[in-house]
């Protein structure tokens, strides 16, 4: 049976996309959220969706996810209250907490002319711009999934996770940006599964004061509304793509990823 879940905090509609603030969620109660929306959506019963939310401290794995890229044992773990899940997405193990903006869209890719790669680089300008709304410079990293200060300088620093998941070309999973995440828990897996790998947030790299970086919901929720924003218009332009790439006489638009 599905795990039951409050109703979203805060609920609205932004064109086409519904998004919901979720406030904090325990991880398995979100998992199956996304499942149930994934089979509404794939059914054609509702339009895409947006969960905005922040987990309490968790511990995932990507399918592929090598084991041995959690650095501490069961019983630490324990000691620690976080919990740790092998998920369906891509993407490397990552870690979930307080002060950390989770977004999860439900979205149908076809819908928008998107195909995964070309909605895993939105997903990625989605917190690059995000972050850019507080003063903080990111971007991709080439071959490093996720958003990045100083991606390519002599100290890039991991500021946003991304994996995802298709069936039937609806997304699920999706993205993780520390806005003022207690980075010690980043200590207890190696992320990416590259060791050496820097992870930061928007309050460090912004230099906020002690008073304003320790991690709250409503620094999260704040986040999550800038996101949110972003999110909707980054759809929508690729909406307007789609349709002047369909259009009779006008030449289709060419572009280069990696």
């Amino acid at each position: 049976m599905a795990a039951e879940m409050r109703p979203p905090v805060r609920e609205e509609r932004t064109g086409a996309l519904a998004v919901h603030w979720l406030g904090r969620v325990p991880y398995r109660d979100a998992w199956a959220r996304q499942k149930e929306l994934v089979r509404a959506r794939i059914a054609g019963e509702i339009p895409d969706q947006l969960l905005l939310l922040e987990h309490p401290p968790v511990i995932t794995l990507g399918r592929h996810s090598a084991d041995g890229n959690v650095r501490a044992t069961e019983e630490i773990l324990a000691a620690a209250g976080v919990e740790l899940h092998r998920v369906e997405r891509g993407g490397e193990v990552t870690y979930h907490g307080p002060g950390q903006l989770v977004a999860y869209p439900i979205v149908r890719l076809a819908g928008h002319g998107l195909l995964v790669i070309s909605f895993v680089r939105l997903l990625e300008r989605a917190m690059a711009e995000t972050a850019a709304a507080y003063g903080v410079a990111a971007a991709r990293r080439r071959g490093y999934p996720g958003c990045w200060c100083d991606p390519d300088g002599p100290r890039p620093r991991k500021i946003g996770a991304l994996g995802v998941r298709v069936e039937r070309g609806v997304s699920y999973h999706g993205i993780a940006l520390n806005v003022t995440t207690d980075l010690a828990g980043f200590d207890l897996i190696t992320p990416c599964g590259i060791p050496g790998v820097v992870v930061t947030s928007i309050a460090r790299e912004a230099g906020w004061p002690p008073g304003s970086s320790a991690p709250t919901t409503e620094t999260v929720e704040e986040a999550a509304g800038r996101f949110a924003r972003v999110f909707a218009r980054l759809l929508a332009e690729a909406d307007a793509t789609a349709v002047r790439d369909e259009a009779p006489g006008v030449p289709a638009a060419r572009g280069s990823g990696g």
